[in-house]
């Protein structure tokens, strides 16, 4: 069982590319992949992980959140949804929603979509909440004894990942802002923009490359820009050195995940500082 159980993991790893093979762990909870594409044909699954010592209970849900400008992620009630949200959530297929997990043991959760004849081209996305369900407590002999009422807080474990649809003919434009260097909270900080237009979301990887030097200064993975914002401000947290290093020309480079082929999304060259 545990062997076929791996197996499974294995060969979910060596999907295409619209996977993205990284592994997010919160808790005892391991789940892979981080991020889901789907084109509607055919469906695919999501990996849990228990790397815990104990039996694990997970529930497993669909949620909303919109974007903002800042890169954060709000959540949306459904009472509050769009038409693009609502039609997000009635397309999505999942099993099971709730997963006993043995320590070691990987388990699938199975998704599909199955978009509506009439839907509109574009981009639909709703995120996969994976909550852990807290182990029942024995009541010690000191609560029993006591007259008093008692509260007693109990962290709720859980992660979350996109899944996203991409239906019929999506695109994206993107370009990028001049970076600058500017006083953060904790430190000097490398802020600019990504403008974004058309249907698609962008994820990728931003760097700092320099002429003459082989290898990026600065690398900042999983920055995604999604439909609902047209900007996205990033700010990348620097050391001093880093500052001294990327001073002066410079290029930055927004690039698709190297599992997924490494492209360019978008550039711009210029004096950083």
């Amino acid at each position: 069982m545990k062997t076929a159980a791996c197996a499974a993991a294995v060969g979910l790893a060596a999907l295409s590319g619209a996977l993205s093979t990284s592994a997010q762990a919160q808790g005892d909870l391991l789940v892979a992949p981080t991020r889901v594409i789907l084109d509607g044909s055919r469906g695919t699954e999501v990996i849990l992980s228990n790397i815990g010592s104990e039996e694990a209970t997970y529930r497993i849900g669909l949620e909303l959140r919109r974007m903002t400008e800042d890169g954060r992620l709000v959540e949306v009630e459904k009472s509050e949804a769009n038409s693009v949200e609502e039609a997000s959530l009635g397309m999505i297929r999942y099993a099971p929603r709730r997963i006993a997990l043995p320590p070691g043991q990987p388990q699938a959760v199975r998704l599909a979509a199955r978009p509506g004849a009439e839907l509109p081209d574009g981009e639909y996305r709703v995120h996969m909440s994976f909550k852990a369900i807290p182990r029942p407590r024995e009541v010690t002999e000191e609560e029993t004894r006591s007259d008093a009422v008692t509260f007693r807080l109990v962290p709720i474990y859980g992660i979350t990942i996109p899944i996203i649809v991409r239906h019929g003919r999506v695109e994206a434009q993107v370009a990028l802002t001049q970076p600058s260097i500017v006083a953060g909270e904790n430190g000097p900080e490398l802020a600019m923009s990504i403008e974004r237009s058309g249907e698609s979301s962008t994820y990728g990887v931003l760097s700092v490359v320099k002429p003459g030097v082989p290898d990026p200064i600065i690398l900042a993975g999983g920055i995604a820009v999604y439909p609902e914002v047209g900007s996205r401000e990033v700010r990348i947290q620097l050391t001093d050195e880093q500052v001294a290093q990327i001073k002066g020309p410079g290029r930055i480079e927004y690039r698709e995940l190297p599992e997924q082929g490494g492209a360019l999304i978008a550039a711009v060259d210029g004096m950083i500082g």
